[in-house]
């Protein structure tokens, strides 16, 4: 790897790469770089993307699934927990596109896609302080999540809907369902694998100084809804958790995203209505709650979107 522009330490990087099932680093890289031509790098990434993001996440992740396609007969699941804009959209396309040409097959699907119809989420969003369509835990269908999830992992047969945020001027709304029969499931979201805070614990997260009253009552509410998330996360085997080293960070990425959203397709965030989402974003799950995800590996970015850390989360 020394060719490569890495600048994450090895030895963390190394552990993680052994655990998924390599001899050695050398192993696994020459292992991959005699891949290269099929790994279309340029297709999916647009902008030069860094060594780092390709050698230090979107292949260790790969591997896992590999491993976990060659070596256990039964269906897995691995979450990707990543805050809004971290790209993970293009991540799940490349996934879903590359292991294709090691003949098995992944399917991306995100949190998101499981967002209530829109009759619903009228009735789950009604009052919540920041005026957002969506986004926080309880607009999803979290019942239809789970028998999703658990049918696909006992018969095979993947029917989820697929929810696009463009649709009702930017409110977003279900557009169709996915037929599939993918050997191998990820499934990402922005609190994924977040768990609520123990009502019997003495430690208070919720810092109420910067919260509005309304804002503070809310996010008890919210908390209460995170329960219900909890046998979602149990049917997952493995986290993956890209975290930025300041959670300020995901305001640029949004608000990029959402530029790039409206570019191509006329509708997304803009003004008010993404400076309410951004504030939701930022107060409506505590900073804490982010650093005890209970993951399996623990990916950590700066401002760029450059790795500086990948490993296990021990």
């Amino acid at each position: 790897m020394k060719d490569l522009d890495i600048n994450f330490p090895l030895d963390k990087f190394e552990k993680l790469i052994i655990d998924i099932g390599w001899e050695s680093l050398d192993d696994w890289f020459n292992f991959w770089n005699n891949k290269r031509n099929i790994l279309s790098i340029d297709q999916y990434w647009n902008n030069k993307v860094n060594d780092d993001w390709i050698w230090g996440l979107a292949l260790p992740l790969l591997s896992q699934a590999y491993k976990f396609q060659n070596n256990f007969s039964d269906r897995k699941i691995i979450g990707i927990s990543a805050l809004p804009g971290t790209g993970k959209t293009t991540l799940g396309k490349w996934l879903e596109a590359i292991s294709l040409k090691l003949n098995f097959k992944i399917a991306v699907i995100s949190i998101d896609d499981f967002y209530l119809p829109s009759n619903e989420m009228k009735l789950a969003i009604k009052n919540n302080p920041w005026n957002v369509s969506r986004g926080f835990p309880g607009s999803h269908s979290v019942k239809l999540m789970h028998e999703k999830l658990l049918n696909w992992k006992i018969t095979g047969e993947l029917n989820v809907p697929v929810f696009d945020k463009s649709l009702r001027n930017g409110l977003g709304d279900r557009s169709h369902w996915r037929l599939d029969n993918p050997d191998l499931l990820i499934l990402e979201g922005w609190f994924l694998g977040v768990k609520p805070y123990s009502i019997d614990t003495n430690y208070r997260p919720i810092n109420t100084t910067n919260l509005s009253l309304h804002e503070s009552s809310y996010v008890l509410k919210i908390q209460n809804n995170l329960k219900e998330y909890l046998d979602i996360w149990t049917l997952i085997d493995n986290i993956w958790h890209l975290k930025p080293l300041k959670i300020e960070y995901m305001n640029i990425w949004k608000t990029n995203q959402e530029k790039e959203m409206f570019l191509k397709k006329g509708n997304a965030l803009i003004d008010e209505k993404l400076s309410n989402f951004l504030r939701m974003l930022n107060v409506s799950i505590p900073h804490k709650s982010f650093d005890v995800i209970k993951s399996y590996a623990l990916l950590l970015i700066d401002q760029e979107r450059n790795l500086v850390e990948s490993g296990l989360n021990l």
